[in-house]
């Protein structure tokens, strides 16, 4: 199911899960995410915005329930910085699904100045995870290879309190987390359906964790 709070590009991310083979629906219910094997959380704007919408909609508890059920949640872009606790952004709570905070991007970084909003293609770093799925990376992140590209637009970047759930790092100006996971739980600041082939990789990836199988790496 890909999660429509009305605060996110919707399509695009459907668009890509169609690409990969999911039968996706595109809801705004509760009961439809109880049902769902698997849960892509968009989000594109404000922090505050996104989560009052999925408090109008009563889907934040319903997210939260989810999430404690053990099935694969991925957030993306805006969607991963909801995840965490808090945002410099807003005000509002996240959804405390991995702890840890998100914090505006400085235009000056160890004495170099960078651009912001972020965006644009750069390479990710992989990183092991806590539960050593199959040695190397996450699993999401199977058949990528090290530092490959991805397409990132944020200007704010999450900081998980426990540095085993960065998943990749990239760098721009500073290490900066490109994607994060706790558990069942993860979620990529870049966006996998501007990120051409192997972004639909990834999306392929989190199909096969919904589906309770895994596809062995290719290079």
């Amino acid at each position: 199911m890909v999660v429509n709070h009305k605060a996110a590009n919707i399509h695009s991310v459907d668009k890509a899960l169609q690409r990969v083979g999911a039968n996706a629906i595109v809801s705004s219910s509760a009961d439809d995410l109880a049902s769902a094997s698997a849960a892509v959380l968009p989000g594109v704007g404000s922090s505050d915005a996104a989560m009052r919408a999925l408090r109008k909609l009563d889907l934040i508890e319903p997210l939260k329930d989810f999430a404690a059920s053990g099935r694969p949640l991925l957030g993306v872009c805006l969607g991963m910085q909801l995840l965490f606790d808090s945002s410099e952004e807003g005000d509002m709570p996240g959804l405390g699904l991995i702890p840890g905070v998100v914090k505006r991007m400085a235009p000056t970084a160890d004495g170099a100045s960078r651009k912001i909003p972020h965006m644009g293609w750069n390479s990710v770093r992989l990183l092991g995870n806590r539960a050593g799925d199959r040695g190397f990376g996450h699993r999401l992140f199977d058949g990528a290879r090290q530092n490959s590209y991805f397409y990132f637009v944020h200007s704010y970047e999450c900081v998980p309190a426990d540095p085993d759930d960065v998943l990749a790092t990239t760098e721009y100006g500073t290490t900066i987390c490109a994607a994060a996971g706790r558990g069942n739980v993860m979620g990529t600041q870049f966006h996998p359906e501007k990120s051409q082939d192997l972004g639909l990789r990834l999306y392929e990836n989190f199909l096969l964790m919904a589906s309770g199988r895994e596809k062995s790496a290719r290079s």
